[in-house]
């Protein structure tokens, strides 16, 4: 029986010590494999190029290329691995410029290595790092207060889908999980996956907790 392929792992962090920790720590899990560090997001596109990983853990606050503008940059290249931020500061305001470039979520660096764990599988399954609770707390943070232009934008950005995509939008912006959705909805788990796709296709959208800021934005999450 032949094993499940590994998710590679890039790990970018300027602290040594660091790296060598969550090195270890993903080389414990028999399905994550590390395939390469950097200590700055300099050279994040020669290696994510070179090495092919699933999902880049990536710290924010690094010299030279910052962690920030290296999520930006990898994000918006067709084919992009998921990105995963680094930070010592829940509501960091680099930590919602990350999540709107694209970033899959981010992790405390004190989240114990079991969670790492676990949140480097589900980026790499497509899925939000973020809790409900996280996602509705730091969403309303970054969107909260949205300008009538903006709000205006992003009504406008969401009428290209239609309604039954809609709905499962508006949930996905109340951080609720696909399960969630689909028993507030009456639809399959898999038809949720689906309608979450074809939003995010049709927005030109990387993941779902960008398109949950868009729903913020519109003001429809707490309708």
């Amino acid at each position: 029986m032949s094993e499940e392929p590994s998710v590679r792992v890039l790990v970018v962090d300027d602290d040594p010590l660091v790296r060598a920790g969550l090195r270890m720590i993903l080389g414990g899990a028999g399905d994550l494999e590390v395939v390469g560090e950097a200590g700055s997001g300099t050279d994040v596109p020669d290696l994510v190029a070179r090495l092919r990983p699933d999902v880049v853990l990536m710290d924010l606050h690094m010299p030279g290329v910052d962690g920030l503008t290296a999520t930006e940059r990898l994000r918006a290249i067709p084919g992009a691995p998921e990105v995963l931020v680094l930070t010592a500061f829940e509501a960091d305001g680099h930590v919602r410029r990350a999540l709107r470039a694209g970033a899959g979520g981010f992790l405390l660096k004190d989240t114990p290595p079991v969670g790492i764990v676990a949140a480097v599988r589900r980026v790499a399954a497509g899925e939000p790092v973020l809790s409900p609770e996280v996602t509705r707390r730091l969403i309303g943070i970054v969107a909260g207060g949205a300008p009538a232009d903006r709000r205006g934008e992003a009504r406008e950005r969401l009428g290209a889908l239609n309604n039954r995509e809609t709905e499962v939008a508006v949930e996905v912006g109340r951080g609720s999980s696909n399960a969630e959705i689909a028993a507030a909805l009456h639809l399959s788990v898999p038809t949720v996956k689906t309608h979450v796709s074809a939003a995010l296709s049709k927005l030109g959208l990387n993941n779902r907790v960008q398109l949950a800021l868009l729903v913020h934005d519109a003001g429809l999450a707490d309708l």
